[in-house]
């Protein structure tokens, strides 16, 4: 049982932890490239995952939505 978690954890966590991280990073490197340097004052341009944890965006705001039982986790 807990080795199926760890393999599913494996297979679709890791994965989509990275593409985050490298599209957020894409983010950043164009807006720096194309004059705005925030997201490089704000350390984001590193594929360091803790770099890219916002407290309202990534924690509270995704805990209020499964607190109010949404259907969705992320709005357009």
């Amino acid at each position: 049982m807990i080795e199926d978690t760890i393999r599913q954890i494996a297979i679709w966590a890791v994965p989509v932890l990275a593409a985050i991280v490298f599209h957020e990073v894409a983010h950043g490197w164009v807006a720096y490239r194309l004059g705005d340097p925030t997201a490089a004052r704000m350390g984001r341009l590193t594929l360091h995952p803790i770099s890219h944890v916002d407290l309202f965006g990534t924690i509270l705001l995704p805990l209020l939505l499964i607190v109010m039982r949404s259907p969705f986790l992320f709005v357009p």
